[in-house]
């Protein structure tokens, strides 16, 4: 497959995923650096006891450390930076790995820009508010109802996705999704895509004038 000459290259996603984790979190970067060569250091000290090979073997543990450090890290700056943003529970679910199928179009959104996304996987379907709770329990209500009436006998399951009581937050998404019981096979997720995606979108035309960026020339 021919590679895309747009796409930037490995070293430049790795100096903009750098920028991103300085802006997020500008402690991660010496955390980092100064976790990596303490590792080096104590290699260096067994080196000096039980052979240069501990020299070589310190080079690789202090690399090891420093990427895992940065993984860490940066994933929790980039989840403070979109914490809050409209989507961002939406980017989250996209990056999930495995055999779940992400409606990117909203399954349903009010006039307050609360929004509800859909996911199937293995543990059926699963809706994703965001917004405060008061205002998406209804929402989340209605299209469970929805989504019942097409895929019957498969577990639906409603999470809040957010920082207020009961809600989940959004660095644990993820996390929350994973550890849902695994109820469905392989076949029968693709199937059950299939026919969620037949159902049309719930989604009110706000009240007021058209902003002027979406009225028709």
């Amino acid at each position: 497959m021919a590679k895309d000459p747009a796409a930037p290259g490995r070293l430049k996603q790795i100096r903009m995923l750098v920028q991103i984790t300085k802006q997020g979190d500008p402690k991660a970067m010496p955390i980092v650096y100064a976790s990596a060569l303490g590792t080096l250091v104590v290699f260096v000290v067994l080196g000096l006891f039980f052979g240069w090979t501990w020299y070589v073997t310190g080079v690789f543990a202090a690399l090891l450390v420093g990427m895992f450090l940065f993984g860490r890290r940066s994933q929790r700056a980039q989840y403070s930076m979109m914490d809050g943003q409209p989507g961002a529970s939406l980017a989250v679910m996209k990056n999930m790995r495995g055999n779940w199928y992400v409606d990117e179009k909203p399954a349903a959104i009010n006039r307050d820009q609360d929004v509800v996304f859909r996911v199937v996987g293995y543990p059926g379907v699963v809706l994703v508010s965001e917004g405060p709770g008061n205002r998406v329990q209804r929402m989340l209500v209605a299209e469970k109802k929805r989504v019942q009436r097409v895929a019957i006998d498969i577990p639906v399951y409603d999470i809040q996705c957010g920082n207020g009581e009961g809600q989940v937050p959004l660095a644990k998404l993820q996390r929350h999704l994973m550890k849902l019981p695994r109820n469905l096979k392989k076949p029968v997720v693709s199937e059950v895509n299939n026919r969620i995606r037949a159902l049309t979108p719930a989604m009110p035309i706000p009240k007021g004038p058209m902003p002027r960026s979406q009225r028709p020339r």
